[in-house]
């Protein structure tokens, strides 16, 4: 049979599934779409991370049959060609849920506490730090979380049940009665949440009309002690207008886990930015997220191979005009 290829790593433990049903495993040399497009011809699986798979990688691998996401985000995947073409894309909506909240958290800390800069006072034997930094307790502060998803609701929860924060939450469709049962509030319009919140945290997927959704404007709004933090996509914030506006002191910090361009280039202007915690997409990469997901996205690919539905596909109407084995032997998938 094919084989699956694996454009970047994923825990041992789901690699150990997959040869456990019989399924070669093949890593990419390289996660770039050149050298995936090279690698990918005798492929009837696919895995793969933020590297995404692209057009032209799809129509070099026509013996695909599953592609899986290891995570949540779609963006980097030609979604709507893979639906034209029939490839079912399934992916892991639930297993960072909590990592990447405890981790947005973490990044909130890290800003308002200067944990980065403290440790460098440390380093430095700068026994003054202590006397000339601003710090901030998050306790009573107004958190804004803007997409009340799966991971925008566990931040609130545990910044609400830790620190006693008040929480304003903006999302277009929300079920009626929950924010008032979680104890949280609704800001009919985002400006809300950019004028009067302490910390403002974004949970939003990337999608045209979400690039660039937080720029110069919203800087302009924000309280000159306000802290943003990103864990959800780059793109949703214009970095060089969160340079500019941490420079200038319009805001207090940013705690930043994702980038337009992973990796953030070394002269990048956020990188020389003291206000700013860089981190480098390590949100969702704790030993346990990584173990569930890989398992996850195994599970999802062993499914497919077997012919039955995997249980979280991207777009679940592909699945019955997916594409059909024909010469493909999945056979030795034990069923």
């Amino acid at each position: 049979m094919g084989y699956c290829l694996i454009i970047q790593p994923i825990h041992d433990a789901g690699k150990e599934l997959l040869r456990e049903e019989g399924i070669e495993i093949k890593m990419a040399s390289a996660p770039d779409m050149t050298t995936v497009r090279r690698e990918i011809g005798g492929a009837v699986a696919c895995i793969t991370r933020n590297a995404g798979l692209d057009r032209a990688a799809m129509e070099a691998a026509p013996r695909l049959l599953i592609l899986g996401i290891h995570g949540i985000g779609t963006d980097p995947v030609a979604v709507d060609h893979a639906a034209k073409i029939g490839l079912p894309i399934a992916f892991t909506p639930f297993a960072n849920i909590q990592s990447v909240a405890e981790y947005a958290v973490a990044l909130m800390l890290s800003v308002a506490r200067h944990v980065v800069t403290s440790d460098r006072a440390v380093r430095n034997v700068d026994g003054a730090y202590r006397y000339h930094t601003t710090l901030l307790e998050m306790h009573g502060k107004t958190l804004g979380i803007i997409g009340f998803g799966r991971i925008g609701r566990r931040t609130a929860e545990i910044a609400k049940a830790a620190f006693g924060m008040d929480v304003l939450v903006f999302e277009r469709e929300i079920e009626p009665g929950l924010l008032e049962s979680l104890g949280m509030r609704r800001a009919e319009q985002v400006d809300e949440v950019f004028a009067t919140a302490d910390v403002i945290s974004l949970h939003l997927p990337l999608l045209p009309e979400t690039r660039g959704f937080v720029g110069t404007r919203e800087f302009g709004l924000m309280k000159p002690n306000a802290i943003l933090v990103n864990t959800a996509r780059g793109a949703l914030i214009d970095e060089a207008a969160l340079a500019e506006a941490l420079n200038a002191e319009r805001i207090a910090g940013a705690g930043l886990d994702v980038f337009e361009t992973e990796p953030l280039a070394a002269d990048h202007p956020l990188q020389q930015c003291a206000a700013a915690v860089l981190s480098p997409h390590v949100g969702g990469a704790t030993e346990e997220a990584l173990r569930r997901t890989a398992e996850e996205v195994a599970g999802n690919v062993i499914k497919a191979l077997k012919g039955v539905s995997p249980p979280h596909l991207v777009d679940p109407s592909v699945w019955e005009r997916r594409r059909l084995p024909s010469s493909v032997d999945v056979g030795a998938v034990r069923a």
